[in-house]
């Protein structure tokens, strides 16, 4: 299959006069609510792709979607609708000797590619974010996702069709393994490329884009529990962390907690039990836990247990001496995606926040709210785990770059 046609007519329509901004707010809000109007059509095509996946795969809660669930996108993209867009914004001005004025404002990245797997919610959170901000999204769904993104592109078609628009703002790819191949290599069309997924996913692209890449990492999350740690607070924060929805990158991997407090830990542990939550404890937590804790879901860890993203009701628990040993095993384990304390030590907590490299560090708060739309960006096209143009949850600002604008009056340089 020829590809380039695809990538032509995205190219094309990132080359006509940009939206006014109240046309591409309307459009927003429209989309919301048709999405709420078509909850029935997107479910039943949503649960023919549920139909082909095992229940118990990792990706099967993220591929889901309920009449909620719906609600809650629709909900962010009225939220992008109604923040401010960044698009011309000044960044800076100065006015040089010479007599020259030079500018800097924010403007579309331009053709952005998404590579994803099984997030059909993706297919809506980057059309928003990229349509608010004047860029032409060309979208690679999984194949185990294809009903569903379908059934959503069809419904952004339809009003991005009545409001007379350029369909092609927004393209989904078919979802054989070609398209991929095409995309990583679309140099003249694709401006940045942006891949959602597993760790392979991520490395895959990486390694294989011709593509500027903005990498999206996955979530290996940590959360210490400091010898001042609060018992009941630090019990609520872990469970939340870890059982608010185990499938999303922000969900908590491992417990790392100080000897001095081994003795809390069933304490600690108790909603996670009452959860139902598989324990791989190392030598210390485990013989802190296994009079207490169902040996059914306590097991003894093995290294593999550590530095692993679960995505689901699985957690491990790494024992440290000292508040120096837990800051030197985030810094060798963590994918730099989100960390947390839970502290009242104040020295600890400035430390901890100062040097602890991810996109997002918490002090006494569950790495749950490491999203978008709780950061208040109304949505993300992901959480990017590199330092270079963005970090932490993308929103509006990050999906701009930005271009110098000079004005003179006959100048000329000099030799």
């Amino acid at each position: 299959m020829n590809y380039n046609s695809y990538f032509d007519k995205a190219r094309e329509a990132s080359r006509k006069a940009p939206l006014a901004p109240s046309v591409i707010n309307r459009v927003l809000e429209d989309v919301a609510a048709e999405a709420i109007a078509q909850t029935e059509y997107i479910l039943a095509e949503n649960q023919k792709d549920l139909d082909r996946m095992d229940p118990a795969d990792p990706k099967y809660d993220r591929l889901k979607l309920t009449a909620d669930r719906i609600k809650g996108i629709a909900g962010d993209m009225q939220s992008v609708a109604k923040l401010d867009s960044p698009l011309g914004k000044q960044l800076s001005a100065t006015e040089m000797p010479n007599g020259l004025s030079i500018s800097k404002i924010r403007v579309p990245l331009g053709v952005v590619g998404v590579i994803y797997e099984a997030r059909p919610n993706v297919t809506f959170d980057v059309f928003a974010l990229c349509f608010k901000t004047g860029n032409i999204s060309v979208l690679k769904g999984g194949s185990d996702a294809d009903f569903s993104n379908r059934a959503i592109i069809l419904v952004i078609h339809k009003v991005l069709a009545k409001h007379g628009i350029d369909v092609n703002v927004v393209t989904l790819l078919p979802a054989e393994r070609e398209a991929t191949t095409a995309l990583l290599s679309a140099i003249g069309y694709i401006d940045v490329l942006i891949p959602r997924g597993s760790q392979s996913l991520i490395d895959f692209v990486r390694d294989n884009s011709k593509v500027p890449v903005i990498e999206t990492g996955a979530g290996i999350v940590h959360t210490y529990f400091d010898q001042s740690g609060n018992l009941e607070k630090g019990a609520e924060i872990i469970a939340n962390a870890k059982t608010r929805r185990v499938s999303v990158c922000n969900a908590l991997d491992c417990l790392i907690i100080h000897s001095a407090r081994l003795s809390d830990l069933p304490q600690l542990a108790q909603i996670l039990k009452e959860k139902e939550v598989e324990i791989f404890a190392d030598e210390q937590a485990f013989a802190a836990l296994k009079d207490d804790y169902p040996p059914s879901l306590l097991h003894e860890a093995s290294p593999e247990h550590f530095g692993t993203e679960f995505l689901s009701m699985k957690m491990a628990i790494k024992t440290v001496a000292s508040f120096t040993e837990a800051l030197a095993y985030i810094a060798v384990n963590s994918s730099k995606h989100s960390e947390a304390i839970i502290s009242e030590d104040a020295e600890n907590i400035a430390k901890f926040l100062n040097d602890v490299d991810a996109a997002a560090v918490y002090a006494n708060v569950s790495t749950a709210f490491t999203d978008g739309a709780q950061f208040g960006l109304g949505a993300e096209i992901g959480i990017s785990t590199q330092k270079l143009h963005a970090r932490g949850p993308m929103g509006l600002e990050e999906l701009t770059s930005y271009k110098w604008i000079v004005k003179g009056n006959g100048q000329t340089r000099n030799p």
